[in-house]
């Protein structure tokens, strides 16, 4: 029985280092023509990668895909993956749904930009309202785009500089958000790149669930907005407790500070996104990835009396460039697919089959865990689960950075690759599309079981 220190997460370190070679190896000699092209045709990239997290993925070399549809990829060597990553979320209604494979199309014949709007635009109005609320929208590429802008708008509305952000918050690369508490002040991350900007002059850091230590940032009377996703994502999730939302809200008015809903990840939550199913209140609300099925496209929409301020205090400004928007945002190709994806392919039916099939994964993930008496538990947001490799709930960004274990987590995403099961890279977040079969979620879940197997024996 290996002694307490020796294990982690619940595993002997001895056998973990062991089925990680296994696995590193197993992959590597399944993929001899990904590692011959990669060899000959990766040069010309830094570091070998068009993108850098690229290399984040914790299996030996990146795989190549060729082809992609429903919930299925096929890599370079032929071999088949049940997709539970989907583009992190980016492709959260699978690979080329076909109303938007058939929205591209057509478009693609009549021009991909020119800086002017169609008819499309219009209709994607309407539907953006009737999906997420009565909001002032506006278009963005990225969601990090859109939160940049939607801070500016917060700025300029409270005439206040800085905005009250999460430990371990996830806001895309906005570097606003770029900080965290350390012991008990706010600091810019560690191991960003180039900063020389004094992060503590634009941004404060408070406790996720921690309603005291929002408070105590807003009565510096300093805090044009809170910036926040409704659950906190892209590390260990971590649930609201219940009246945290509702608290958030009230102080945020209190203190004349914008509250900012960023759904980009909790798009999974339902129809309308976690702030429409759990009836939240934000006077800005954002989401990206998924909202034009996999066309880079995100949204971001003001309240309709925040919409009047703003655009009182726009027409007054002097004239210069706004530090908003980009040529190619809100092009014809972004509008025919947030039509065809909003009408559609975020359909109440798609999400009501998305939660069905999320909570089979959970359950059956969690039997499994309970089955190996591992010290872990599984989260579940609407179509969107993770296991965590430790005990839960947990309550903030502090349990969460703890809770994250990449030794373990490493070797568990390749020996799931292995098993014919990719899950997403940075965390172990899961999601069920429309496309996803309940087979593919048995086989998750039965190869789940083989790698618990192997490293709780």
């Amino acid at each position: 029985m290996p002694r307490k220190t020796d294990l982690i997460a619940g595993i002997s370190r001895s056998r973990l280092e062991l089925a990680a070679k296994h696995e590193r190896d197993r992959y590597s000699a399944a993929r001899p023509r990904t590692l011959e092209v990669l060899a000959k045709g990766a040069t010309d990239y830094l570091d070998a990668v068009p993108m850098h997290w690229m290399k984040d993925w914790p299996m030996p070399f990146p795989i190549l895909v060729e082809k992609a549809k429903g919930a299925r990829l096929t890599d370079l060597d032929g071999l088949e993956l049940d997709d539970f990553c989907l583009g992190d979320t980016g492709s959260m209604f699978g690979h080329s749904p076909a109303p938007v494979a058939k929205a591209i199309r057509k478009q693609a014949k009549n021009g991909l930009t020119y800086m002017l709007p169609t008819t499309a635009a219009l209709e994607a109005g309407h539907l953006l309202t009737e999906r997420f609320g009565s909001f002032a929208w506006q278009i963005a590429t990225t969601a990090t785009d859109a939160n940049r802008f939607a801070l500016r708008v917060a700025r300029a509305v409270t005439g206040k500089p800085k905005v009250l952000v999460f430990d371990g918050c996830y806001h895309g690369t906005v570097d606003d958000a770029m900080v965290e508490c350390r012991g008990g002040n706010t600091v810019a991350r560690s191991g960003l790149v180039g900063q020389v900007e004094d992060l503590t002059l634009v941004a404060a850091c408070a406790q996720f669930n921690d309603l005291a230590s929002v408070e105590s940032q807003l009565a510096t009377g300093d805090i044009a907005a809170i910036l926040t996703e409704p659950v906190m994502t892209n590390s260990c999730m971590v649930l609201p407790e219940p009246g945290f939302h509702e608290g958030l809200r009230k102080l945020a008015t209190r203190y004349g500070a914008l509250l900012i809903i960023d759904e980009t990840h909790t798009i999974s939550s339902g129809l309308g996104g976690y702030t429409r199913v759990h009836g939240l209140d934000p006077d800005i609300f954002v989401v990206g990835k998924c909202v034009a099925g996999g066309v880079p496209t995100a949204v971001w929409g003001l309240r309709p009396k925040i919409a009047e301020v703003y655009l009182s205090y726009y027409r007054q400004r002097p004239a210069g460039h706004s530090g908003m928007g980009t040529t190619l945002s809100a092009n014809p190709m972004q509008f025919s697919c947030l039509v065809a994806t909003l009408a559609e392919v975020m359909t109440a039916k798609n999400y009501a089959r998305m939660e069905k099939g999320a909570e089979r994964l959970a359950s059956g993930l969690a039997r499994v865990i309970s089955a190996h008496k591992a010290p872990w538990h599984v989260v579940r947001v609407g179509a969107r689960v993770e296991f965590i490799c430790a005990p839960g709930p947990l309550k903030n960004g502090v349990e969460a950075a703890k809770a994250h274990v990449s030794e373990v987590e490493a070797v568990l995403h390749t020996a799931l690759v292995n098993r014919g099961c990719l899950i997403a890279p940075f965390h172990n977040m899961m999601l069920i599309s429309p496309s996803t079969k309940k087979t593919q979620i048995d086989r998750l879940i039965a190869a789940f079981d083989e790698v618990l197997t192997e490293l709780f024996a």
